[in-house]
């Protein structure tokens, strides 16, 4: 049990009680579990979705032979989050996501299967991140730069 608790943590953010609820919501079923998170952490990102989101992070990427970067604007409503390493290594993961998929606009950025798990998509991990945090966050401006 322990350990299914610690792997639904890493893989979605979600708090121990909304997994431990998850867990005995799904019979103690990993793969079920999961989905009620996904479910779940979708629904707080619906409900606020209005909400102003008035602070967040710029984050660059650069690939390792420096020819290909990316600047990212990654909003969310408070300073405390904007500060949080994990909001900043989730904008570090999708301006790494916009340098390696170099997507046309935010919806379609949105739309892309997410580089590091391909079964879920940039927009499926920002609301995961809302459902993480409780905080509405959006994407801003980016851009991708190659030599």
């Amino acid at each position: 049990m322990i350990e299914h608790v610690k792997q639904l943590r890493e893989e979605t953010g979600a708090s121990i009680g909304e997994i431990r609820s998850a867990l005995a919501e799904a019979g103690q079923d990993i793969a079920r579990a999961r989905e009620i998170l996904k479910a779940k952490l979708g629904a707080i990102a619906d409900r606020k979705a209005d909400r102003a989101v008035k602070a967040g992070v710029v984050d660059a990427y650069l690939h390792g032979n420096g020819r290909i970067g990316a600047l990212i604007e990654v909003h969310c409503e408070t300073d405390f989050v904007a500060r949080n390493p994990k909001f900043r290594e989730f904008a570090h993961d999708i301006a790494m996501h916009v340098a390696a998929m170099a997507p046309a606009d935010r919806e379609a950025l949105e739309r892309q299967e997410f580089i590091r798990d391909p079964g879920r998509t940039v927009g499926d991990l920002i609301r995961e991140a809302v459902g993480t945090f409780g905080e509405n966050i959006r994407i801003g401006n980016f851009a991708r730069f190659e030599l």
